[in-house]
């Protein structure tokens, strides 16, 4: 249980955002119910640290901020309702499954264009920034990464980190108190549970006017399509689809028997910049989760058609990342032009994994087997993983 030195309390975090900007109105205030339940929930078994409890009330207070800036942004330039976003794919899939790569990789064609990690931290611009240079945002996403690396240095071997890159949309929603990215910086299984039987759709609605506001806030966005990615979307995938209809679904694939014992390794180094928590009790939230996201997936495909889809698989875009990228870009009528083929090797020979620690995880160190793995996921290994193999 919290001590009350670590303990949250909704009121105090919404003044907290309101003294920061000199603003009150929070626009609709629907996300006050999942506020209150993540509150609840991190009070009770989040175990936080001193230092990870500032580091929660941070993220909490700056998106909360930013809320607030876009808001009153809107109020003053209403114009910025009538951009016109275009979202041409989305990319769901196990995490650890080469999503992270091959959305940068398809991002960085001319006439794509995706969210920035220091846009995620802070997607409102800050009151002393000049329009198209976010210098400010940009350092404070920097000082991000160097603090999460001095608390957990692994996770320089796991996720690249760069204010630049392209990143995850739940970096959004979760300001929100939505999608996985609350569950995966804070031991809260019963908040996970509850969001499961949460209706989501409100978030989706919110990113919609966010990649609006983000499109306004760069001009030079105007035209380009979207390329949206996150393992969130798996749990979630019918969400994801609704919200943007004319996206291609594009499903990352890797042989859970890899997949699991790196995402369990990514966990531990995540909460270990907020809390600690044993591996054990780490892999024994997460194994099951992971494979109910699968399950969820496989009922919601069914239902969305397969129509909706295309396949990639890890081992191909370890090997032919390039003829990959080439198969989503036309699935989504992108033409291929000299153009296109020069960017996307640009970006893949300053590709820099290369240059990061190698990231080092077992089963055994989650007490987990391959047969008990295997077992979880057999029908999607058979459709996905080992069906390729044969």
């Amino acid at each position: 249980m919290a001590t009350p030195a670590t303990t949250f309390h909704t009121e105090d975090l919404l003044q907290a955002a309101r003294d920061r900007t000199g603003l009150t109105d929070f626009g609709d205030m629907w996300f006050a119910e999942p506020m209150a339940q993540y509150v609840a929930a991190a009070n009770a078994e989040a175990q936080l640290t001193p230092e990870g409890f500032a580091g929660q009330t941070e993220v909490i207070v700056k998106g909360l901020a930013s809320r607030l800036r876009m808001v009153e942004d809107i109020r003053r330039h209403p114009e910025i309702l009538d951009e016109k976003v275009e979202v041409a794919g989305i990319i769901l899939g196990l995490p650890r499954t080469g999503s992270t790569i091959f959305h940068r990789l398809l991002a960085s064609a001319p006439g794509m264009t995706a969210i920035k990690w220091f846009e995620a931290q802070n997607f409102a611009p800050f009151p002393d920034e000049t329009p198209g240079d976010p210098a400010g945002r940009r350092a404070y996403a920097q000082a991000m990464i160097d603090g999460w690396l001095q608390l957990s240095p692994d996770l320089a071997s796991i996720h690249p980190l760069d204010p630049e890159a392209p990143d995850e949309e739940i970096l959004i929603i979760g300001q929100m108190f939505l999608s996985t990215m609350v569950e995966a910086m804070s031991f809260i299984p019963s908040f996970a549970q509850w969001l499961d039987g949460y209706d989501q759709s409100r978030g989706h609605e919110d990113l919609k006017t966010i990649l609006k506001y983000l499109q306004w806030q760069d001009p030079a966005r105007r035209g380009c399509r979207w390329i949206l990615k996150s393992p969130s979307n798996l749990p979630y995938t019918e969400l994801a689809a609704r919200a943007f209809p004319e996206a291609v679904l594009i499903m990352t694939h890797r042989d859970p028997l890899d997949v699991v014992p790196s995402y369990i390794s990514m966990e531990c180094a995540l909460y270990k910049l907020n809390s600690q928590h044993t591996d054990a009790e780490v892999a024994a939230f997460w194994f099951p989760r992971l494979v109910g996201w699968i399950e969820k997936f496989e009922a919601a495909r069914a239902r969305i058609g397969e129509d909706r889809f295309i396949d990639i698989d890890y081992r191909e875009v370890a090997h032919a990342p390039l003829r990959q990228a080439e198969r989503v870009l036309a699935r989504m009528g992108i033409p291929l032009d000299a153009r296109i083929e020069a960017a996307l090797a640009e970006f893949m020979a300053g590709n820099t994994r290369e240059q990061r620690p190698v990231h080092a995880y077992s089963l055994d160190r989650f007490g987990l087997d391959e047969a008990t793995i295997a077992a979880a996921f057999a029908s999607y290994r058979e459709r996905f993983i080992l069906e390729k193999t044969a």
